[in-house]
């Protein structure tokens, strides 16, 4: 049996559209696939990994690696030889008999049954149809399988923190926009059934986005379409080009109850993707259905749209979320606290509110900060380490260090990685190159003075991709173990040799 490395891509592609990201980041990564005479062999690196895949995730693996190949395929678990792992790095060991430790003593005392699907892993394993937060946009390829389009990193804003309407922080700044997303997600108004949400970056209309196809699906299913504007763009291009329209029509007209499109300012200027747009949007209302969009202007102001599609966009009900005062601020910072396990003193909370007046990402960008310094330097969170946080400073930033340069970076995170500069660089989207990749763009960040730009020429990307990988790093390090532990153990190698941060996140 031929198995290029890229067919396993696609199944590790699908699996993270099927899993939950915990499930998927703990479980799947770790295990190397190879040609098993007609099947395929799934080697684990300990007996504990082996026996969880065979028990909760095989079944899924092998749905999507039918769904890759076009055909059914035997699959083998088994143990990795002493010899096989001998080649991995100490850290990567060490993070998997830990998640094992943790693991094991959260197991129920009784042997949990098989499953087709990993049910048990609830709530960590969700199916997309009752989570379409982790759906993306799939696009139909010539042989008639489905698979995932790849969104522009930092568009799918993976978290393990709930984008629900209970987690949502309501207060005088976004009550009317919460309230009328929740009016159509729940089709609970008469007469309202288009909504456009307008708001700067970062202040919750994403979260009221997925929230609403949250709550939609458990009623329609997988009839509720999330996209972004920008993967709109890109699907409706390969369709044309492809010769697949037909297949567009069916996902985003036909088999459409509730439509979800954000960012959609990202349609100025492209004449033809506005056009399929509007015709979209006024079938799926004219076909009983709901529409919800978001964006950074109102629609009056998109200049650069069609006069026929800003008067669409306004022809519905308009709701604007403004940044957040103090209280919606101290109770945001709150909830992400104890969604972390982080115990946030009261004096601390109400330093951070006051210092940080901005939006959302930006107090998630503070206690980052402040969480990952206490952490490091083994230090309680309280009024003295916050105001060093909030100063962008911690006890080694006073002392004298060398300069480090983008190209120090990535080459101790490749050796941290047991990867090369040359791969970090490369095209592939990996998961083994892309999480280093992505924490050497937020080093780079941290530890130089290099622009996004300048980071970008040195890993092959361009300044936008740098800045989504940036944030997202950032958001999940309250939240991944893995990550986090990778990135403390990181910056513990450049304070060895001799670097220091420069710049801070608040």
């Amino acid at each position: 049996m031929t198995f290029p490395p890229e067919v396993w891509d696609g199944v590790m592609h699908r699996l993270q559209e099927e899993l939950a990201p915990i499930s998927f980041d703990m479980w799947l990564p770790q295990i190397v696939a190879r040609p098993a005479g007609d099947g395929l062999e799934l080697v684990c690196p300990t007996q504990f990994h082996s026996d969880r895949i065979k028990d909760y995730f095989l079944t899924v693996i092998g749905d999507c690696v039918r769904a890759e190949v076009g055909r059914s395929v035997s699959l083998k678990v088994k143990v990795a030889e002493p010899s096989e792992t001998n080649g991995r790095s100490r850290e990567t060991v060490s993070i998997g008999k830990a998640l094992e430790f943790t693991m094991a003593a959260n197991l129920a005392p009784t042997a949990a049954p098989k499953a087709k699907h990993p049910q048990h892993e609830r709530p960590q394993s969700i199916a997309k149809a009752q989570h379409p937060q982790h759906k993306r946009a799939v696009s139909i390829q010539p042989n008639g399988t489905r698979r995932p389009t790849r969104e522009p990193e930092g568009s799918r804003r993976q978290t393990a923190f709930p984008l629900t309407f209970d987690s949502f922080t309501v207060g005088s700044c976004n009550a009317l926009a919460r309230e009328a997303a929740l009016a159509l997600a729940n089709q609970r108004q008469i007469g309202l059934n288009q909504l456009f949400i307008v708001s700067g970056s970062g202040l919750g209309k994403t979260h009221l986005a997925r929230a609403v196809v949250d709550t939609a699906a458990r009623t329609i299913g997988d009839r509720a379409r999330y996209t972004t504007a920008e993967s709109f763009t890109s699907e409706f291009t390969q369709s044309v080009r492809g010769n697949q329209m037909p297949n567009f029509t069916r996902r985003y007209r036909t088999h459409c109850e509730l439509l979800v499109v954000e960012d959609v300012q990202f349609f100025e200027g492209k004449a033809a993707t506005q056009l399929e747009f509007f015709h979209v949007v006024q079938h799926v209302l004219d076909c009983g259905g709901r529409v919800l969009l978001t964006g950074d202007k109102f629609p009056q102001e998109l200049d650069q749209l069609d006069e026929r599609v800003r008067t669409r966009l306004a022809s519905g009900f308009v709701a604007q979320v403004d940044t957040p005062d103090a209280t919606v601020r101290r109770n945001i910072l709150r909830a992400k606290a104890a969604h972390g396990g982080i115990r946030l003193p009261d004096d601390c909370l109400d330093l951070l509110v006051e210092k940080v007046a901005g939006n959302v990402r930006e107090l998630e960008g503070a206690l980052i900060q402040l969480v990952t310094i206490a952490s490091l330097f083994k230090r309680p969170i309280d009024l003295e380490l916050t105001h060093e946080s909030l100063e962008g400073r911690s006890p080694r930033t006073r002392e004298i260090a060398l300069r480090a340069t983008p190209a120090d970076i990535i080459e101790a995170v490749a050796v941290f990685f047991r990867t090369s500069p040359a791969a970090l660089a490369s095209r592939s989207r990996r998961r083994d190159v892309l999480v280093p990749r992505q924490l050497a763009m937020y080093l780079c960040r941290r530890y130089t003075e290099a622009s996004l730009a300048d980071i970008g020429r040195e890993l092959n990307r361009d300044h936008p991709s740098v800045a989504n990988a940036i944030r997202k790093v950032e958001r999940q390090l309250l939240e991944n173990v893995r990550l986090r532990y990778q990135a403390e153990a990181l910056i513990a190698r450049l304070t060895e040799l001799g670097h220091r941060p420069l710049h801070s996140f608040d």
